[in-house]
């Protein structure tokens, strides 16, 4: 693949294509922007290339040009002292500079185009790469935002659970603890007034169910005989 043809796959990726089937986003986007400074380090290298073989060209072509002229200078010198054959080997040497030049020209416009798309691919994938950069930074603040709320609503989780099964052995302590409070209060409160008086009745009628009992067995003995 040619370096145009990696700047235009370059220019037409998809960043949310790209972040849907990674695995790990961050990372890719990462990659994305080093593919990217790599690529635009090495179109400016052509670009630099380019310019420079163009100047080169023009240069060559110029020095073909001037070469013409001196030989053609020199034709119309050899017809002024009437040496004819010097004139046609001079002017030979003059057409064969033309050539020349007419190939320089030839190669310094077609050197020139392919410098004016390289600066114009230069161009297109320095703001391609600012776009980048920022569209990255924005994705990967959002890929950690999107990640610390999933910990954080994780993390909620969790602490509802252990908070209700906290609360539900708290409110198991507690009712165990009302019982036993519950229990001790009837077993240690003292006699009431009340109290008192119906012990004193419960002991009445004990001893008037055991004074019948006595009268009962006192009567036996003198009813048989």
């Amino acid at each position: 693949m040619s370096l145009l043809e990696r700047v235009s796959t370059l220019l037409r990726a998809n960043l949310n294509e790209l972040i849907e089937k990674a695995e790990d986003p961050e990372k890719m986007l990462k990659q994305v922007v080093l593919d990217m400074e790599n690529q635009l380090l090495q179109v400016k290298t052509q670009v630099a290339i380019a310019i420079a073989d163009e100047h080169l060209l023009s240069k060559k072509k110029a020095e073909q040009v001037e070469q013409s002229a001196e030989w053609r200078r020199k034709a119309e010198l050899a017809v002024q002292k009437g040496r004819d054959d010097l004139a046609r080997e001079a002017l030979e040497r003059a057409l064969s500079h033309d050539q020349l030049a007419a190939g320089f020209t030839e190669q310094a416009e077609d050197q020139k185009h392919e410098a004016d798309s390289l600066r114009q691919a230069l161009h297109k994938l320095e703001q391609k790469l600012s776009e980048t950069r920022a569209h990255c930074e924005m994705l990967v603040a959002e890929h950690r935002r999107a990640k610390v709320i999933g910990r954080a609503t994780k993390a909620r989780q969790v602490v509802g659970v252990q908070q209700e099964q906290t609360i539900g052995r708290m409110k198991d302590r507690i009712h165990v603890k009302s019982a036993e409070n519950v229990a001790a209060v009837e077993v240690l409160a003292p006699e009431s007034l009340e109290d008192r008086f119906q012990a004193l009745e419960h002991e009445d009628k004990v001893e008037l169910m055991l004074s019948e009992i006595k009268s009962r067995q006192a009567a036996l003995p003198s009813q048989s005989s």
